[in-house]
């Protein structure tokens, strides 16, 4: 073989797997800013149900074009506690069924189009200014370079063929017998561990069988194989984790290892079986451009794929429960609670934006949580005659905790924001990045009360009854505002600036009254200059509370 046809050869396959990959990316970024709040909703309506949990990871792995990006989102929400391991079980399953879309998107006749589909759709992309119609065309565009991906490779294997050397080294891989399988098997696995990507070792599979350089059976038996090397990505991923989230890959390792296993003992029968389904003749073939191609090759690659799992699946699916005990028992949790950040956050979501918003989005809920209870300990605190230390304590490390937890949330998103994020996703995260804030200001003022109240009783003064009650119930205002603020953020209520507008302007006013009557029992002498000062900073610091509570009702509504 001469030099200039090595480097024409590597030089169309490189070129056609690199288009073939990014296609998968715009397709996979396309469609999950297109059906991202659907995707948010579906993911966190995950039960512990587990037919349930199978199809939201068919439907999310359909969505996002990788089993892998699924599965290595499961492995962050069990990191991070969002979702259970035996959920997760269900979700990792059903991302291997889902993963099969793309053989049969493929099997589609439309290869010669590719290009001309990509056009239209980049044409659409860079002179539309809606992002919903900019969105379906990076998802367009993201098929038509899939297909012409293809098609380059196509003709590159076409060049394999006519070459003896290359063609000769193909023919040692024939799954002619068990341990030819087993070879095939070990060949598909490893190449889907360097593309890191089943779907483009799918399409170079594809590409060399509809080229006649490999056999239907040799194809087949490497598509086995990329559902092992696939498990990867996900491995990969788990490193570091919590336990839960490492069992969570672990399952999806030995599930396609199990699977590819019992598989290979029947695969004459279960090729046969195929064949059988899809009423194709694989050994037909169709003069193209002057050389015999295999078509019907594809939808067997396809049904190969599909078939596999789905049983896999259905084989799986009563012995579950027994799985995830016996991954708890071969993987056994640690001695210490795991939590190695304040926040659930997990940097394995900032690849599915749509996603990693919505954890993001659970973390600041945490936060006016978190301010909820630090207003009740402080009206607690304040009625005892003599405070309780282990509460105020609590108190304290409350207000530190949520100082960390916005810094966590502020570099998580930066990081997000770095990014390419669909508009709706960088508008969502700017409004959370200002949430934040505005709850952590709201912990800083609510802690400053609790320091007025304790710096009289060092003094050996304390507020007078009627101020207490006064406090008191200025307190249990602040709270019922802040309350309907956060109930409306866990609800994505866009009205509530409007609905508690009323509930802020009576706030204001009763604010008003306490300080007059204060500034009136003033006049009679009898209030220490102290408490005066007390008084006056902790009416001040209850207005800030209602302020920063204000903006983050102003933000959940989406005003500027």
């Amino acid at each position: 073989m001469n030099l200039s046809n090595f480097f024409h050869l590597a030089g169309e396959l490189i070129g056609g797997l690199g288009i073939f990959l990014l296609g998968m990316k715009s397709m996979s970024e396309g469609m999950q800013a297109v059906a991202g709040s659907s995707l948010r909703r579906l993911i966190s309506t995950v039960t512990g149900n587990r037919f349930f949990a199978i199809i939201v990871g068919v439907i999310v792995t359909c969505v996002v074009q990788s089993s892998s990006i699924t599965t290595v989102m499961v492995v962050g929400f069990v990191n991070s506690g969002v979702m259970s391991l035996s959920q997760a079980v269900g979700v990792v399953m059903g991302s291997n069924i889902g993963t099969t879309i793309t053989g049969w998107i493929l099997v589609l006749k439309i290869g010669k189009y590719g290009l001309p589909l990509l056009g239209v759709s980049a044409f659409i992309y860079l002179f539309t200014r809606q992002d919903r119609w900019r969105y379906w065309a990076m998802g367009f565009m993201g098929i038509g370079m899939v297909f012409f991906g293809l098609e380059l490779m196509k003709d590159a294997c076409s060049l394999i063929r006519e070459t003896p050397e290359f063609a000769s080294w193909f023919q040692t891989f024939q799954a002619d017998s068990y341990l030819g399988v087993l070879k095939c098997c070990m060949a598909g696995c490893i190449l889907t561990t360097m593309v890191q990507s089943s779907s483009a070792t799918l399409g170079i599979t594809i590409s060399l069988a509809f080229q006649g350089v490999i056999s239907y059976e040799t194809a087949a038996a490497l598509v086995l194989g990329e559902n092992v090397g696939t498990t990867i990505t996900a491995f990969l991923a788990s490193l570091g984790a919590t336990t839960n989230a490492r069992r969570a890959a672990y399952f999806h390792v030995l599930f396609n290892l199990i699977g590819v296993f019992w598989i290979t003992l029947l695969f004459p029968w279960y090729i046969e079986l195929v064949q059988w389904v899809t009423n194709v003749d694989v050994a037909e073939s169709v003069m193209t451009n002057g050389s015999l191609t295999y078509p019907n090759t594809t939808p067997a690659i396809a049904a190969t794929h599909s078939i596999f799992n789905i049983a896999n699946v259905l084989l799986f699916m009563p012995f579950v429960p027994a799985l995830v005990n016996l991954l708890e028992r071969v993987v056994p949790a640690k001695e210490f609670k795991e939590k190695p950040h304040l926040t659930d956050l997990d940097i394995r979501m900032l690849d599915t934006p749509t996603l990693a918003i919505e954890q993001s989005h659970k973390e600041l809920e945490r936060m006016g949580e978190g301010c909820e209870k630090m207003l009740r300990w402080l009206a607690e605190l304040r009625e005892q005659d003599e405070p309780d230390t282990q509460l105020a304590n609590q108190l304290s490390r409350r207000e530190a905790v949520l100082d960390s937890i916005q810094d966590e949330i502020a570099s998580f998103i930066t990081k997000l924001l770095s990014g390419t994020v669909p508009h709706s996703v960088a508008d969502e995260a700017r409004r959370q990045l200002r949430m934040a804030d505005e709850y952590e200001s709201v912990s800083d003022y609510i802690a400053d009360l609790d320091r007025f109240d304790r710096k009289l009783r060092q003094n050996g003064l304390r507020f007078t009854i009627a101020q207490r009650q006064g406090l008191d119930e200025l307190n249990n205002d602040v709270l019922a505002y802040l309350h309907r603020a956060n109930i409306a953020l866990r609800q994505e209520n866009h009205n509530i600036f409007v609905e508690v507008a009323p509930v802020a302007k009576r706030i204001r006013s009763h604010i008003k009254q306490l300080r007059r009557h204060h500034l009136d029992d003033l006049s009679s002498g009898e209030i220490p200059p102290s408490v005066n000062i007390a008084m006056l900073a902790s009416l001040n610091a209850y207005v800030r509370v209602l302020d920063h509570s204000e903006n983050i009702a102003e933000s959940i509504s989406g005003e500027k």
